[in-house]
């Protein structure tokens, strides 16, 4: 099966999305046309070629900071000084609807993400790495796979964007 990423559009049908988490559930049920509207995230979704309105994943990006404090020293001092927070992007969500689970569209969809934050801060704006707020043990898990690394504030964990420029050199 073929697969699409774009940005949500109102003829998308997210009413029947479950990926077994209320949280993200209701999010892309209930608030992301309207965090849309008001700038606040963009959400992607993903379809079946052969059914372009149903999501079956989603994941969302927005700005973000986080204080150069909670870096890594061996990243931390080839920075500037003068910048005390760091501007990063934040992958807010990201789920698979159960029907679609086990296919490794979760690992699509990240990759997809990532791609897209890189060639951003290359040409757009400026963003020192990819942070995420892990909903739980299974997500963090997620994660630590592709080389996240924790952030001692919040439980978040970020990939720093030089690391993620290097899975695409290749």
């Amino acid at each position: 099966m073929k697969y699409s990423i774009k940005p949500l559009g109102a003829d998308h049908d997210r009413s029947a999305f479950c990926c077994g988490k209320d949280l993200l559930d209701n999010y892309i049920t209930k608030q992301a046309k309207q965090d849309m509207k008001r700038r606040l995230s963009v959400v992607f979704v993903m379809t079946a070629n052969d059914n372009e309105k149903e999501v079956i994943g989603y994941y969302t990006l927005s700005n973000d900071g986080i204080h150069k404090k909670y870096v890594p020293e061996d990243i931390s001092k080839k920075l500037p000084p003068s910048y005390e927070s760091l501007p990063v992007t934040l992958l807010g969500r990201l789920a698979v609807d159960k029907k679609y689970q086990g296919n490794n569209l979760g690992e699509t969809l990240l990759i997809d993400a990532l791609k897209k934050c890189s060639e951003t801060s290359k040409t757009e704006m400026g963003s020192f790495a990819v942070i995420v707020d892990p909903l739980d043990k299974e997500a963090i898990s997620f994660y630590e796979q592709y080389g996240f690394i924790h952030v001692p504030d919040r439980g978040r964990m970020f990939l720093p964007m030089k690391t993620i420029d290097q899975l695409f050199s290749a």
